[in-house]
């Protein structure tokens, strides 16, 4: 992912012309180092489905009266995302932990 965002710039130096990486790109995915990745729908589908589950745990566990709020939000932005699947691109951190949360972009461009 951040070879796709190195650009080579040209930048003088004391008269010199050098050519500098510079990274750019979306500044929490690059500050964040994050790494791009990819999902089918149904493997989208499944990640969601075991991330929901343990954090329904968690919540049964400490706070049972936002169960079927978390529920009912989380099931929306879900559907939600799965109709709009191709324009997004998903992110997660450097060392590549499918266990921790999974980052999109939504990537339509306005012309």
């Amino acid at each position: 992912m951040i070879h796709s965002l190195m650009k080579m710039s040209p930048r003088k130096v004391q008269g010199e012309s050098t050519k500098t990486p510079i990274v750019t790109g979306v500044d929490i995915i690059v500050n964040q180092r994050f790494q791009e990745t990819s999902f089918t729908k149904v493997a989208y589908k499944k990640y969601n489905k075991d991330s929901m589950e343990s954090v329904k745990v968690k919540l049964e566990e400490k706070r049972p009266d936002r169960v079927k709020p978390f529920v009912a939000g989380v099931t929306e932005q879900i559907k939600h995302t799965l109709v709009n699947f191709k324009n997004y691109q998903f992110f997660i951190g450097e060392n590549m932990n499918l266990d921790g949360m999974v980052a999109l972009l939504d990537s339509v461009r306005v012309v």
